[in-house]
């Protein structure tokens, strides 16, 4: 049972609100920074139910990416080829607004390239996406202006040690970044901008009335906004009950430090399903969702043995064979998938505006839809 506000309290802190951020994820922090970038007189508060980010954006493997191979001819099985060049150059724009706004330093970004694993038993997967190398790189030259960013690997196979790789693709634009620090960056910026943020409340609810809106929280107070925007991505259906945006559940390892790591870059196997990639010394590896698609659309936290056992055996049989390894911890996080791999950004009424659904791209694309869900706010359109 909360207290309820003194007059203190609800006049010094939640009294005159402009703008009203749920979430405090990349896209919420962006937006919040955007907003105050061009509205400085805006008093912009960004509310966030856990002591941190708790979602994606703090939990995520940190891989700056925008689609590997597989993953691109995929995603052509389902939408027009127009639509998946349309959202790589979103991707791509997302992370260089990200880069931009922090600086590579603060976000500890490294472009030591990204790699896509193939075994003998996906041979024919890998010839297929062996064979658009060259036009994916021609549509790729226009957008990131880089020729030859796809290229055979095969050689490299021998250095990494990986068991049963036959096939290596290199995406030579790939980075990776460290989360933590990035998300720490966002926040210190957030604060000097004069954008106000409170931990540990809970909204449940919102009520748009004529003149304001109304956030109804879990701790039983009522916060009165002029303008809302939902940034809480695979958590959204709990306000948003109508949205098309579902959770999705990633189970994480990382080890403890392994002596003489030499593995540098991002990897991704079967379809972008699994991913992993070295951190400090360390392998950070996770996905396997695939395996229990139905169980693992949660936003609920937590692991399972099932997709525990599979992410062991990759590590210890094909990532690292022969090498002992153990656990340091295990984690997860909630993204935001749908039908579509493009991002919910709009106006619902007058007062109220979401930007959610970031496909499990959060990093790279969550920059654009933060400052493009602000411009909502600004412009209702």
């Amino acid at each position: 049972m909360y207290p309820s506000l003194s007059y203190w309290e609800r006049e010094t802190f939640f009294r005159g609100i402009d703008v009203a951020v749920i979430g405090s994820g990349i896209v919420g922090l962006t937006a919040a920074i955007h907003l105050r970038e061009r509205s400085p007189d805006l008093r912009v508060v960004v509310i966030e139910r856990g002591t941190l980010p708790l979602g994606a954006s703090t939990r995520n493997a940190g891989f700056a990416c925008f689609g590997s191979i597989s993953e691109l001819l995929d995603d052509r099985l389902l939408r027009s080829e127009a639509e998946v060049w349309a959202l790589v150059a979103r991707r791509w724009q997302g992370l260089k607004r990200l880069r931009e706004r922090l600086g590579d330093a603060a976000i500890g970004y490294e472009e030591n390239g990204g790699y896509e694993l193939f075994r003998a038993t996906e041979q024919a997967v890998f010839e297929r996406c062996a064979d658009h190398i060259g036009p994916f790189n021609r549509e790729l030259a226009h957008i990131i202006g880089r020729k030859e960013v796809y290229k055979l690997a095969n050689a490299q196979i021998p250095a990494t040690g990986f068991q049963g790789v036959t096939g290596l693709l290199l995406n030579s634009a790939e980075g990776q970044i460290h989360t933590g620090r990035m998300m720490h960056a966002l926040w210190r910026l957030a604060h000097r901008l004069g954008v106000e943020m409170y931990n540990g409340i809970e909204v449940a609810g919102l009520e748009s009335q004529s003149d304001e809106i109304l956030l109804h929280t879990k701790q039983g107070w009522t916060l009165h906004c002029q303008q809302v925007l939902v940034a809480t991505n695979g958590f959204a259906r709990r306000l948003l009950p109508e949205l098309d945006v579902q959770p999705a559940r990633n189970q994480v390892l990382i080890t403890q430090p392994i002596p003489g790591l030499q593995l540098k870059g991002c990897f991704h196997y079967d379809r972008g399903y699994y991913y992993f990639r070295d951190v400090a010394g360390r392998i950070l590896l996770g996905g396997g969702r695939n395996l229990a698609h139905e169980e693992e659309m949660t936003d609920d936290f937590g692991t399972t043995p099932l997709i525990q056992e599979a992410l062991l055996q990759l590590l210890h049989e094909l990532i690292l064979p022969g090498t002992m390894v153990e656990v340091d911890t295990w984690w997860s996080g909630i993204l935001g998938i749908g039908p579509e791999k493009s991002p919910i950004i709009k106006r619902l009424n007058n007062r109220l505006s979401v930007s959610v659904r970031m496909g499990g791209m959060g990093v790279a694309i969550g920059s654009l839809v933060g400052e493009e869900g602000a411009e909502v706010v600004l412009t209702g359109s």
